[in-house]
C-alpha cells in the first residue's frame, strides 16, 4: 500500500504556482523546475521560458523553452502543463511593456480566483512579472507573491565574488525597477542567499546520479557546464534558484526582513524606491530544501523503475 504522505490524491489543497525560468542560463533552474513539477502540494499553472540576455547568445529565451521541453519530456509530463513563451529581450525602458504568451500567463493566472495566493517564482530577470503589470496594472492589488532570486548585497561592505550587477538584475534593471515600484507582494533572495545552495559532485554522485535517467542527466550538465565556464578547478555548483520552490512549499523554511522601498540604479545599487515593503530572504532551511528534492528524485526513479510511468502529478501512485 503506498504510503498516504506519497499520494497527491491525499492532499485536500494545493498551491497554484507560475515558474518563471531561464533554463538553460546555467545549470540549476533544471533542479527548481524538476523539484517543483514533482511536488505534490505545488499546482504548478505554468512554466515560462525566460531570456537571460545576449553575452552569450542571441537566442537565450528560445534556448530556455528547449530546456523546459526536454525536461518535462524526461519527467513524462508533455501536456500536463502549460509552457509558454516568455519576453526574448529586456524591456526598452520603464514604461513599455515585451508582450508574449508568457506574461499573459502571468495576467491571465493573476486575474483567477483561487485558494491562497499565486506563487510566482522568477529565477531569472523580472521581464515577464513587468510586462505584466504593465499590461494589466490591476494585478498588483490581487493575491500574488512574486519570488525573484536576484539583486545583490544590501550592505555595500559585503563585496561577494561575481559580476556587479547581479547577473538576473543585470539582464533586466528597468523591470526589476517596475516590479518593485509597483506595490506587489515581493519576496527578495539576493546573491548574499542563493550562492549558499552549494552542492558539490560528491554529493550528487551519491543522491542525484543514480536515480535513472533524469538524475544521470542533471548531474552530467552541471559538470559540462561548469567545464565549459570555469577556467579555474571546480567540483561543485550552488543551486540558487532552488529556494524560490522551497519557499513555495514551506514559505516558513526561510527567515526575512522587511525592507523599506527600493529600487535599482544603473550600477544595480540600491536607491530610495517609490513602492512598497519588500521582503529580503536573510536565511533559509538549506537541510530541508535539498533533502526534500533529493528525495522526491529517488522516488520519482523509484516509480519509473515500478511501474513503467508516473502519475500526472510527479508522484507515486
Amino acid at each position: 500500500m503506498t504510503p498516504p504522505e506519497r499520494t497527491a490524491s491525499a492532499l485536500s489543497r494545493r498551491r497554484r504556482v507560475i515558474v518563471d525560468t531561464d533554463a538553460r542560463n546555467e545549470a540549476d533552474d533544471q533542479f527548481a523546475i524538476v523539484h517543483a513539477l514533482l511536488s505534490p502540494t505545488l499546482d504548478v499553472r505554468g512554466l515560462v521560458a525566460a531570456h537571460f540576455g545576449t553575452q552569450r547568445t542571441q537566442t537565450s529565451m528560445l534556448e530556455s523553452r528547449d530546456e523546459i521541453d526536454l525536461l518535462i519530456g524526461m519527467l513524462g509530463q508533455e501536456g500536463r502543463v502549460t509552457v509558454a513563451n516568455g519576453g526574448a529581450h529586456a524591456l526598452p525602458d520603464e514604461q513599455t511593456p515585451v508582450d508574449s504568451d508568457g506574461a499573459r500567463v502571468i495576467i491571465s493566472e493573476a486575474l483567477a480566483d483561487g485558494d491562497g495566493p499565486l506563487f510566482i517564482g522568477f529565477l531569472g530577470p523580472l521581464t515577464d512579472m513587468a510586462s505584466a503589470i504593465l499590461l494589466e496594472p490591476s494585478i498588483v492589488d490581487r493575491d500574488v507573491v512574486v519570488i525573484w532570486i536576484g539583486g545583490g548585497a544590501y550592505d555595500p561592505d559585503v563585496v561577494p565574488l561575481g559580476s556587479s550587477p547581479e547577473f538576473n538584475l543585470k539582464n533586466d534593471i528597468a523591470a526589476a525597477n517596475v516590479v518593485f515600484d509597483s506595490g506587489i507582494t515581493v519576496w527578495q533572495v539576493p546573491s548574499t542567499i542563493y550562492r549558499l545552495l552549494s552542492v558539490g559532485y560528491a554529493e550528487l554522485r551519491r543522491k542525484v546520479e543514480p536515480h535513472g535517467e533524469l538524475g544521470r542527466y542533471l548531474v552530467q550538465q552541471i559538470v559540462e557546464f561548469n567545464d565549459a565556464h570555469h577556467k579555474v578547478p571546480i567540483e561543485s555548483r550552488s543551486l540558487g534558484d532552488s529556494p524560490a520552490i522551497g519557499l513555495m512549499l514551506e514559505p516558513w523554511s526561510g527567515v526575512f526582513r522587511r525592507q523599506k522601498p527600493v529600487r535599482f540604479a544603473p550600477d544595480g545599487s540600491y536607491v530610495e524606491g517609490r513602492g512598497g515593503d519588500i521582503l529580503v530572504l536573510e536565511t533559509v532551511d538549506t537541510r530541508f530544501l535539498l533533502e526534500d528534492m533529493f528525495a522526491k528524485l529517488a522516488e520519482f526513479a523509484e516509480d519509473i523503475a515500478s511501474t513503467g510511468t508516473p502519475d500526472a502529478d510527479g508522484a507515486t501512485s
